[in-house]
């Protein structure tokens, strides 16, 4: 492909021959029903056709159309084996390449954004693509004073593309849902939608990307390479080798997948406690694993271009209704939903059913070590998505509130990746060390925090007397 498809009658013409495929798909289907096939067969071969032709054409268009097959792209390990397994490698093909951008195009945004003389900034630079994303591709490059750096340039008209491909996708929401079992898509890409300011603005993700760098900066676990220069449109930051957690998930170790799982559910909780930030797009293109010191393997994590603004780390409410949950406190965990507009006030429900719906979900946590599996995720995904279930009928009834919309998401996505690795991995460990509220506060906890505000109260009135004194 030459360039980005921009023109919207081009983008809206390719998004809307999606829903007539699928049409035509469906008379295929009820002809090899009444061929003699059975529905179960049929349903998976209309499916396996779908994806197929979805991904192909979300990974052509880039923009916001791939950014939406990337968000869906984490949810895989839902989909039954037998149709996952014929389309996982394109799946991997989209979270870590596109057809790139032309090299004139690129030489021209450098031109804008950076000056005619932008080659002076660089020793060396590859015109070829080391990677392509859903609004810019990223090139190899020696910055001037030496260091090897990767420069992200923002595809031309990426803005309108994004806006008119999820607009586009929002109108056929439904038919896009039975892709993924047990999730609404047009939440999703509302979510993706209201991004989008963001992720065009290479300085709000330059900030994000630098704070983490900064904190992260002696972690013996987390890498996050610094940004190096930023302007409109590009965004120069550290180069990063390592191995694409794409292909430790196709062909890398048990050791490699329980690492990267581990490191991968650290790096969620710790993120918001130690930046104020959550890193929203956790699929595996944004991370890498690399060789410690030690000889164990730390994560390198890319593209802050998303991120939620948590200033006072994940809320705890989250931390206490898990623990609580664990704990089968049904009345008090259901208050707590109630309070936070989980349950409206037009519903009621059963404090015992909702505990119920909770406790197989936050399975996980309860454990030392959880191995996550495909096969857990497919029985989750089909729990919460069979009609039938009870589990249905309650997730019906409940409500996410806008302010947890994107936690929900990158959990949930990450979860995906975990089953994805197969990984093992101590959550719970994780939670107790980062969590708000999810360890129980002890008496002396209390105590020693009573203590700790009184010290502060002391020092500042004994700063005010001493500024005083000097004054007089």
């Amino acid at each position: 492909m030459s360039d980005l498809p921009r023109k919207a009658v081009t983008r809206t013409a390719k998004l809307a021959a999606l829903p007539l495929g699928f049409a035509g798909r469906a008379t295929w289907g009820l002809g090899k029903r009444i061929g003699g096939k059975s529905a179960e067969i049929v349903g998976r071969e209309l499916q396996q056709r779908t994806a197929e032709q979805l991904f192909k054409v979300l990974g052509e268009l880039k923009g916001g159309a791939m950014k939406f097959g990337q968000a869906l792209s984490v949810f895989e390990s839902a989909l039954p084996e037998e149709v996952a397994g014929p389309y996982r490698a394109a799946l991997t093909k989209l979270q870590e390449a596109a057809p790139p951008m032309p090299t004139r195009t690129v030489h021209a945004v450098l031109e804008e954004r950076l000056g005619t003389d932008w080659r002076e900034l660089f020793l060396e630079f590859e015109d070829k693509p080391a990677a392509a994303a859903s609004i810019g591709q990223v090139h190899r490059a020696v910055w001037a004073d030496g260091r090897d750096v990767a420069v992200k340039v923002q595809y031309p008209g990426a803005g309108e593309a994004l806006l008119s491909d999820l607009n586009q996708l929002s109108r056929f929401a439904r038919v896009l849902g039975p892709l993924i079992p047990g999730m609404d898509i047009k939440p999703l890409i509302a979510e993706l939608r209201d991004r989008v300011s963001e992720e065009l603005d290479y300085a709000l993700e330059a900030q994000a990307q630098h704070a983490h760098a900064e904190e992260f900066a002696d972690d013996p676990d987390v890498v996050v390479p610094d940004v190096v220069h930023q302007s409109e449109q590009v965004l120069v930051t550290e180069w990063m080798d390592g191995v694409p957690l794409s292909e430790v998930i196709t062909e890398g170790t048990q050791e490699q997948r329980d690492r990267a799982g581990q490191l991968l559910t650290r790096f969620l909780f710790s993120g918001p406690a130690r930046t104020g930030l959550l890193h929203a797009d956790p699929h595996p293109g944004n991370f890498r694993l690399l060789p410690g010191d030690k000889g164990e393997w730390r994560l390198g994590v890319l593209d802050f271009g998303t991120v939620d603004r948590l200033p006072g780390g994940l809320p705890p409410t989250i931390g206490d209704s898990l623990r609580m949950t664990v704990e089968g406190e049904a009345d008090a965990v259901y208050e707590m939903l109630c309070e936070e507009g989980f349950v409206k006030e037009t519903v009621d429900l059963e404090p015992e059913a909702v505990l119920d719906y909770l406790l197989p979900i936050i399975e996980p946590a309860v454990a030392d070590e959880f191995t996550f599996t495909r096969g857990w995720m497919r029985s989750q995904a089909a729990r919460v998505a069979d009609p039938r279930s009870p589990a249905y009928q309650l997730g019906k009834r409940l409500n996410l509130p806008p302010s947890y919309l994107l936690i929900h998401r990158v959990t949930l996505s990450t979860i995906g990746v975990l089953c994805q690795l197969g990984a093992t991995v101590r959550m719970r460990e994780e939670l107790e060390e980062w969590l708000p509220g999810f360890v129980p506060e002890t008496i002396e906890d209390a105590e020693g925090a009573e203590e700790t505000a009184n010290e502060e109260d002391a020092i500042e009135r004994t700063g005010g007397l001493e500024e005083a004194a000097a004054e007089a």
